[in-house]
């Protein structure tokens, strides 16, 4: 079916899955009751209808079963970093890709630097009935980095925490105070980490490729200098820093050191950067244009090393959907940017059929983890907790085909890679909002 809303189906029992909650480390054959909106219990006494009714600890006889055939069933997915763009498309995106929560960035007009915009966002999303929305606040008014946004108000508001999205807070000043005043409060402050002196003008990432390609490159430096510059002011204040989308062996390795020192950090990547290097370029492919650039091999293995290794809490989507006029430009003209709600899960699996992470671990980047730093209930499997779960077949090949993909934008940079791993159906508030056409 397409993405729409359903009411809810009273109870509901999801049986014979194979339960995977990254959050407690279950996985065990069993099955999950929904009572309206919420989990009322779950477990591998609900593994199979027969037997639950027997031991008289499962299902009430009202229930609809739904047999999910030994496919996995786990929390729905947390994004914590999408552009929203079209809101409808945005929500008809996620819930096909297994999203069930999500965080946009502040860069939606007008900015989410009043609570009045923050109260809009959530209004809007709740009557979309698909996806839940929660909107990062502005640190600084109108994203022009000069002065702080009310961040105060903007968390009683509902902003769960604050970025410049896609600009860095580039002065340092700034960056202090909005620190400063994060400490005070226990807000997070996201930062986008790219110097943006080095980076202005540049098209890719600067090495052989961008020589070959007469493109004008970016640095890695250009991270690591934001991110070195920030982690000392982090230090000053002890206020709460998040990194986003990683991409460098170097940023990585500035922030592996900084947890070691025990600062108050913590830090994101996006599929692309473990998925993907500057190769994917090819001949000017400007699906391949992102913000920051996609890398060197080196680096690549560095982001998949650096989510092995904990340094990296979490995985967001960084889902950055573009009209097709601002892709079919010179490379150098074009805007960066690609979809990503879509193939969050599937290719966040390929750690897992590479043998670089458990199958729990890799759900828990996408689910619990960034919920965790959020703020956020969701991305697990918890007694009362909100119904929001996605059923899929880790193991099910499909090739991504961006005109193929739900949603208005179709800057896909998987575009025509093989993956594993298809969503058959996602739950909100024990609503089944999608399954896929057969």
């Amino acid at each position: 079916m397409s993405p729409r809303k359903e009411k809810s189906a009273g109870r509901t029992a999801y049986v014979n899955a194979r339960l995977l909650d990254p959050a407690s480390r279950l996985d065990a054959m069993g099955g999950v009751l929904i009572d309206g909106e919420a989990i009322a219990d779950f477990g591998p006494h609900l593994a199979k209808e027969r037997v639950a009714k027997k031991r008289g600890r499962g299902l009430p006889k009202d229930s609809r079963v739904v047999d999910c055939r030994g496919k996995c069933l786990a929390p729905g997915l947390v994004d914590m970093r999408m552009e929203i763009g079209d809101l409808g498309a945005a929500v008809r995106a996620a819930v096909s890709g297994g999203v069930t929560s999500m965080v946009c960035l502040p860069n939606t007009q007008p900015v989410i630097d009043d609570m009045s915009v923050v109260e809009f966002v959530a209004r809007r999303a709740r009557k979309q009935g698909l996806a839940k929305v929660y909107p990062y606040g502005a640190v600084t008014k109108g994203l022009k980095g000069q002065e702080l946004a009310e961040l105060g108000l903007l968390a009683e508001a509902g902003a769960v925490a604050f970025t410049d999205g896609t600009r860095a807070v580039a002065d340092a000043q700034v960056m202090w105070r909005a620190l400063s005043y994060a400490s005070t409060f226990g807000l997070m402050i996201v930062q986008h980490p790219e110097e943006p002196s080095l980076a202005h003008q540049g098209a890719m990432n600067a090495g052989e490729t961008a020589t070959r390609l007469a493109l004008v490159g970016i640095p890695t430096e250009a991270e690591v200098i934001m991110i070195e510059r920030d982690l000392r002011l982090a230090a000053l204040t002890g206020g709460r820093l998040h990194i986003a989308h990683l991409s460098t062996a170097a940023g990585i390795e500035a922030m592996r050191q900084a947890k070691k020192r025990g600062l108050n950090v913590s830090c994101d990547t996006a599929p692309p950067y473990f998925a993907l290097n500057e190769n994917a370029v090819g001949d000017y492919r400007t699906f391949a244009k992102l913000s920051p650039p996609l890398r060197a091999e080196d680096d690549r293995k560095a982001v998949v090393e650096g989510l092995r290794d904990g340094t990296i809490d979490a995985i967001a989507s960084d889902h950055t959907p573009r009209d097709e006029e601002s892709k079919r430009l010179p490379f150098a003209q074009a805007a960066p940017g690609g979809i990503g709600l879509n193939t969050l899960l599937a290719v966040s699996l390929e750690l897992y059929h590479n043998g670089h992470l458990g199958l729990l671990d890799v759900l828990r980047l996408v689910t619990s983890a960034p919920a965790g730093l959020l703020g956020l209930r969701a991305g697990r499997l918890e007694k009362g907790a909100p119904a929001d779960l996605v059923l899929f077949d880790p193991d099910a090949a499909w090739k991504v085909d961006a005109d193929r993909l739900i949603g208005k934008a179709k800057n896909s940079p998987f575009d025509g890679r093989p993956v594993q791993g298809r969503v058959l159906m996602t739950v909100v508030d024990g609503r089944p909002v999608y399954r896929p056409q057969a």
